[in-house]
């Protein structure tokens, strides 16, 4: 992973700049949710690349709120049907929204037509005045999701004209080569690691302009692995995560049945031990 000099980040003495931000509403699925980024302390009990997010966007402003209403599971047109109504009631100035990827990874999934029904969805998000942040898909090439990457590709080209119609920011997954590195994602390599949501959270955060205080983080390096050591390893993962996946298809049922969203209303944010975070 590189480790090139981050412009965005607040050095020991520098004063906190102020953004235009006062209320922040994360919608999405698993990823925004911050499942594979366990977090005792914090609603839900995971974190995340959103609540890190956050959590620097309320330093030094006294004022500042964060919603979160992704569940885990959810296709994009139950993020529409479902978070997109009560995030406009809570009035956001900045929203950020991650939906498609559960689509894509099913048979079926239709990267132009999953546009045009996120195209609709970011128009009433924005008529507002709200920033909205896109994400697109990381590059899938070196995952178990390799298969799809052609489909990712299509849909993340769709989300650059999404994006320009409705004056949006891109949140750059695609580009960030360090999603490369297996220690980025999650045991179930479906989701991001705490790392991942680390790195992820600083990119979204330049993107933003907005300076921080996330330092990037060097993965440790792995020792090589033998041919029999990777074929026992895959083997505990088809057994531990793939195959209930594919039996929850088939039941027809989804990780997020029964759950609701971890922080469903504006609230001041709190760092990870679970005290108010300090002002700069």
């Amino acid at each position: 992973m590189s480790v090139s000099e981050n412009n965005h980040l607040v050095k020991p003495g520098e004063p906190a700049q102020k953004h235009p931000w006062s209320r922040y509403v994360a919608l999405g699925d698993s990823f925004t949710e911050g499942i594979g980024d366990p977090e005792p302390a914090n609603p839900g009990g995971y974190r995340g690349w959103a609540d890190r997010v956050a959590e620097e966007l309320g330093r030094g402003h006294d004022d500042f709120a964060y919603a979160n209403l992704a569940i885990r599971g959810r296709l994009l047109q139950q993020i529409v049907d479902e978070q997109v109504g009560p995030c406009l009631e809570l009035q956001p100035d900045l929203v950020s929204i991650s939906a498609g990827g559960n689509d894509l990874i099913r048979p079926g999934g239709d990267p132009d037509l999953l546009a045009e029904k996120l195209d609709v969805a970011v128009g009433d998000l924005s008529s507002g005045g709200a920033t909205v942040v896109l994400f697109n898909g990381p590059d899938t090439a070196a995952s178990v999701l390799g298969r799809i990457r052609g489909k990712v590709a299509i849909y993340n080209e769709n989300l650059r004209t999404v994006a320009a119609r409705h004056d949006a920011i891109i949140a750059d997954m695609w580009s960030l080569r360090q999603l490369a590195d297996s220690q980025m994602w999650d045991a179930d390599r479906l989701h991001f690691s705490p790392l991942g949501h680390h790195t992820i959270a600083m990119m979204v955060l330049d993107a933003l302009n907005v300076h921080h205080t996330l330092e990037p983080l060097m993965p440790k390096a792995l020792p090589p692995r033998t041919w029999r050591e990777a074929r026992s390893s895959d083997l505990v993962w088809a057994r531990e995560y793939f195959v209930p996946w594919v039996i929850r298809r088939l039941r027809h049922q989804s990780s997020g049945d029964g759950i609701t969203p971890k922080r469903p209303t504006p609230g001041p944010v709190f760092g990870p031990s679970g005290t108010l975070l300090p002002r700069r």
